[in-house]
C-alpha cells in the first residue's frame, strides 16, 4: 500500500536557515494514476492515529513530514497538539473535537454578499502568504488520461488548523479565480483522498455563503482519526442509471455521487459534480462539499468496507460571516459529522439534539429543498445516455 521512499527523493522541507525560504522554490508532487489507492485501506478493528496506521504512502510522508516541520518551525498561528474528542451519544455518531485556538484566533471572513461574487485583489488572497506555507505543488503527469483542465495545485497550511495536517489545495492562484468549484479542482481534492492510504483523510469544499472565509479558490485537507456518519450512511437512487443519490440520514440530508475506479468514471464524477455546483452557484445557492473513502450507495452502514470515494453535496440557506455564541459553526466537516467546537464549557455541555438544531438551522426550507432536487435530478438526466 505504501509507495517506498527512494534516497534521492524530492525533498519537501524547508532549509534551515530562513533567510533561504524565499529563493527554495516550490517542490513538485508528481503522481501518476498507478499511485492512486483504490483498494485495501479500512479502519483497523483498534484506535487509529496517524502513528499507528498501516504503511503511510507517499503522499501521506510528504505531506505530513512538511506539515510537521513547519508546526515546528512555528508558522502556524498556534501549536496543535492532541485534541479532545468524543462521541457523541445517540445514534448519529457526532465526532467533538475541542479546538479553542481556532475558534479565537482564525482569520476574520472577508465581506462576501453573494455565492457569486467576483475575485478581490484588494482583499487578502492566497497570493500573499508566506514562501514557507507551500509545502508543495501536486502535479498530475501528462499521461494520465483526462478530459478534465490540467491543474498545478498549491498545497498550503492552514495556518489555523483544525486537526492534524490541514491543508488548503490553491489551483494557481496567480490566476485569481473566486471560490467557485472548477472541474480541476474537484478532481485534485478527489484523487488527493486517494493518494493517500489513511481512512481518514477527507477533502472539503465552501461556498461563498456556505462559510468559506477567502474568496480564492481553495479546497480543504485534513486528517482525522474517526470514522464520520456519512462514509456509510444509507443512501436512494434518485437517477435509473445510479449517477446521483440522496443521503436521508442525519446530520444532514444531501446529494451523493460516488465512484470505485479511477480513468473515466472518476472524470465522469467530477464533470457531474461540478454542473451540479454550477448550477446552485448560478442561482445564489450557498453549499458544502465533503470528499471521503467510503461504502457505496445503497443499504449501507457505518462499518461497511471503503470500496470506493463518496462525494457528498448539501445545498443550504447562505451564511455570511461568522456566528458568535454558537457551540460550532455549520460548514463541511460539521454536515459531515466533525464537530470542531469553540469552548470547553459547549464541548463538555454539547448533546446530539443540540447538534442537529443548529444545522437544521442552515438547511434549506423543505420547499426550497425540492426544487434544488428536481433541478438536479433534471440536469442529471439531461447527460449523453
Amino acid at each position: 500500500m505504501a509507495i517506498p521512499r527512494a534516497s534521492n527523493e524530492t525533498s519537501y522541507l524547508l532549509p534551515p536557515n530562513k533567510e533561504d525560504w524565499e529563493g527554495h522554490g516550490i517542490p513538485d508532487f508528481v503522481y501518476g494514476q498507478e499511485e492512486l489507492v483504490m483498494e485495501g485501506v479500512q479502519w483497523p478493528r483498534g484506535a487509529l492515529s496517524l502513528l499507528n496506521t498501516p504503511p503511510l504512502s507517499h503522499f501521506d510522508s510528504a505531506l505530513c513530514s512538511a506539515w510537521r516541520q513547519r508546526m515546528e518551525l512555528g508558522l502556524f498561528r498556534y501549536p496543535l497538539g492532541a485534541l479532545p474528542t468524543q462521541t457523541l451519544p445517540g445514534t448519529v455518531g457526532f465526532v467533538a473535537q475541542l479546538n479553542v485556538e481556532r475558534g479565537v484566533q482564525r482569520r476574520r471572513p472577508q465581506n462576501i454578499k453573494s455565492v457569486r461574487q467576483e475575485f478581490d485583489p484588494e482583499q487578502f488572497n492566497f497570493n500573499q502568504i508566506r514562501p514557507g506555507e507551500v509545502l508543495f505543488r501536486l502535479h498530475r503527469k501528462q499521461d494520465c488520461p483526462s478530459t478534465v483542465q490540467q491543474e498545478d495545485i498549491l498545497v498550503v497550511i492552514n495556518i489555523s488548523p483544525l486537526e492534524w495536517g490541514h491543508v488548503l489545495l490553491v489551483p494557481e492562484p496567480a490566476r485569481g479565480l473566486p471560490q467557485r468549484l472548477l472541474p480541476g479542482a474537484l478532481r485534485a481534492g478527489v484523487e488527493a483522498v486517494l493518494l493517500s492510504s489513511h481512512p481518514g483523510f477527507r477533502v472539503g469544499f465552501n461556498s461563498l455563503g456556505g462559510l468559506a472565509s477567502v474568496n480564492h479558490l481553495h479546497l480543504h485537507g485534513y486528517y482525522l482519526a474517526h470514522r464520520l456518519p456519512v462514509e456509510g450512511a444509507p443512501s436512494e437512487p434518485l437517477d435509473p442509471r445510479g449517477r446521483l443519490h440522496v443521503l436521508q440520514a442525519l446530520p444532514a440530508p444531501g446529494f451523493l455521487f460516488y465512484t470505485s475506479r479511477p480513468g473515466p468514471d472518476l472524470e465522469a464524477l467530477v464533470s457531474r459534480v461540478c454542473r451540479a455546483t454550477d448550477y446552485l452557484t448560478d442561482c445564489d445557492i450557498a453549499h458544502n462539499l465533503f470528499v471521503t473513502r467510503g461504502a457505496p450507495p445503497g443499504k449501507t452502514a457505518s462499518s461497511s468496507a471503503l470500496s470506493g470515494v463518496r462525494v457528498i453535496l448539501w445545498p443550504r440557506k447562505p451564511s455570511f460571516g461568522i456566528k458568535e455564541g454558537e457551540a460550532f459553526n455549520v460548514a463541511l466537516c460539521e454536515l459531515a459529522g466533525h464537530l470542531p467546537v469553540k469552548t470547553a464549557q459547549d464541548f463538555s455541555s454539547l448533546t446530539e439534539a443540540a447538534a442537529l438544531a443548529l444545522i437544521r438551522e442552515c438547511l434549506l426550507p423543505p420547499a426550497r429543498a425540492e426544487d434544488v432536487r428536481a433541478a438536479l435530478v433534471a440536469l442529471i438526466g439531461q447527460e449523453e445516455q
